[in-house]
């Protein structure tokens, strides 16, 4: 699970700087996992993300995801102040 958030974390910030865009401009986050136990003992890793405040958002246990596997999806938006 860790390393599955680790990714899905890596791989945002990659989508977020293509962009301009930094987790600072996150207002929402969605978490969907297929073991919510699990994510639960390891989203502390999250304190590492956002330093400035948690975005709003809601944490969903799914039966499954999109890949066989998959334990973790994190739809994300972000907007900057004009």
């Amino acid at each position: 699970m860790v390393q599955q958030m680790k990714n899905c974390y890596s791989h945002l910030e990659k989508i977020l700087t293509h962009y301009g865009y930094t987790y600072d401009d996150v207002v929402a986050e969605d978490i969907y996992t297929t073991h919510m136990e699990d994510f639960i003992k390891v989203s502390g890793f999250r304190n590492s993300i956002y330093k400035k405040q948690f975005p709003t958002g809601t944490w969903l246990e799914v039966k499954g995801l999109a890949v066989k596997g998959q334990l973790i999806e994190i739809d994300m938006e972000a907007h900057k102040a004009k």
